[in-house]
C-alpha cells in the first residue's frame, strides 16, 4: 500500500483551492488503495478541519513513498529537497518555473506540452487539460440529473455565488451588493469560508433579506450547484465543478493565475468572464448579469458548452497514472 504525502499552499492570499483540489486527489488515491496525509501547516489545517477533519496530517516528509505538490511557491529545488528521490506529482497552472516531478497535472483548457519545454525532467509525463481536473465524485454522480435539469430551460430561480473560501478582498460582499437590485425575487445561495472577511456584513444582510441564504464552510456544494440556475463563480478550480453539472456561469477573475483559463473558456463560448480589478467592472457586471437573467437561449448555449468541458472523472485518471509511476 503506497503512502503519499500532499504538500499544499493555503492562506489569506492564496485561498483554500490548492488544499481542496489536493483533497479530491487524495480521496481518489485512497479509493485506489493508497494512504494519504497532508504536510501540516496552520492554514492547511484550517481548511482540513472544515472539510476533512478525518484526513491525516504529518509533521514531516519521513515515512512516505511518494509526494504530491500543489504549491506555486515551490519549484524544482524544493521538490528535490522534499521528495529525496521518491516519485512526485506536481499540480500546476502556471508553467512559469522549473518543476522536479514525474507527473505534472495542469488542467488549463489551452495548455500545451510546449509550455513546459525546458522546465521538467526529460522523462516527466504531462497530464494536460480539464479531463484531468480533480473534481469530487459527488459532482459526477449528479451529472445526468443536472443535464436533464438544464434541458428544461428553467427561469432563473436560484443564483449560486461562490467566490472562494477566503473571500479575497471582500469580493463576495461586493458582488452580493451588486446583485441584490438586479435579481428581483430570485434566491441567492452565497458560499463563503468561516474566515471570510465579508462574513459579518453578509450575516447582517441575510438577517434582513429573505432572498439571501449563507452557506459557511458548506459540505453541500454538489447539491447547491445542481439546484442553481446561474452562478457567479471564481475563475479557479471550482470552474470544473460547474462544468461537470453544466451550470451557466459568469466567471470572475480574482487572481492573475486564473486569467488564462477564464479567458480561454470565454473564447470557447463556455463562460463569460470579468476581471474584478478592471475599472469598469461594476458596470460590466451589471450588464452581464442582466443579459444572463433575460436570455434563456444564452443560458442554454453556455450550459451545453460547459457540459462538454469535462466529465468529473479527472481525479480518478490522475490517481491511476500516479500509482502506476509509484509501482515502477
Amino acid at each position: 500500500m503506497s503512502r503519499i504525502l500532499l504538500v499544499c499552499a493555503a492562506g489569506p492570499s492564496v485561498g483554500g483551492g490548492h488544499v481542496m483540489r489536493s483533497l479530491t486527489l487524495a480521496r481518489a488515491l485512497e479509493q485506489a488503495g493508497a494512504t494519504c496525509a497532508f504536510l501540516n501547516a496552520p492554514e492547511v489545517g484550517a481548511v482540513l478541519d472544515a472539510f476533512a477533519p478525518d484526513m491525516t496530517r504529518a509533521e514531516s516528509n519521513a515515512g512516505f513513498d511518494a509526494l504530491v505538490f500543489d504549491h506555486y511557491g515551490l519549484s524544482a529545488n524544493d521538490h528535490r529537497t522534499l521528495a529525496k528521490g521518491r516519485p512526485a506529482l506536481a499540480l500546476d497552472d502556471l508553467a512559469d518555473r522549473p518543476l522536479a516531478a514525474d507527473l505534472v497535472l495542469d488542467s488549463g483548457p489551452t495548455r500545451q506540452a510546449e509550455d513546459y519545454a525546458g522546465l521538467l525532467p526529460p522523462d516527466a509525463r504531462l497530464l494536460l487539460g480539464p479531463a484531468y481536473a480533480p473534481v469530487r465524485p459527488a459532482f459526477a454522480a449528479l451529472r445526468d440529473t443536472a443535464l436533464a435539469r438544464r434541458a428544461e430551460r428553467r427561469p432563473v430561480q436560484r443564483i449560486l455565488v461562490s467566490l472562494g473560501l477566503t473571500d479575497v478582498g471582500g469580493i463576495t460582499d461586493r458582488v452580493v451588493g451588486l446583485l441584490r437590485p438586479l435579481v428581483g425575487e430570485t434566491a441567492l445561495d452565497v458560499v463563503v469560508g468561516g474566515a471570510a472577511s465579508s462574513l459579518p456584513a453578509l450575516r447582517a444582510l441575510a438577517a434582513e433579506d429573505p432572498r439571501l441564504t449563507l452557506h459557511v464552510d458548506t459540505q453541500d456544494m454538489p447539491r447547491l450547484t445542481l439546484e442553481a440556475d446561474l452562478a457567479i463563480g471564481a475563475g479557479g478550480s471550482t470552474t470544473w465543478e460547474r462544468c461537470v453539472l453544466a451550470l451557466p456561469t459568469l466567471a470572475l477573475i480574482l487572481a492573475d493565475n486564473q486569467a488564462p483559463a477564464a479567458r480561454a473558456l470565454e473564447a470557447a463560448g463556455v463562460a463569460p468572464c470579468l476581471d474584478v480589478v478592471a475599472p469598469d467592472f461594476e458596470a460590466a457586471f451589471t450588464r452581464a448579469v442582466a443579459d444572463l437573467l433575460a436570455s434563456a437561449d444564452r443560458r442554454t448555449v453556455l450550459s451545453a458548452a460547459s457540459a462538454q468541458v469535462c466529465d468529473g472523472l479527472g481525479a480518478e485518471r490522475a490517481a491511476a497514472a500516479f500509482l502506476e509511476v509509484i509501482k515502477r
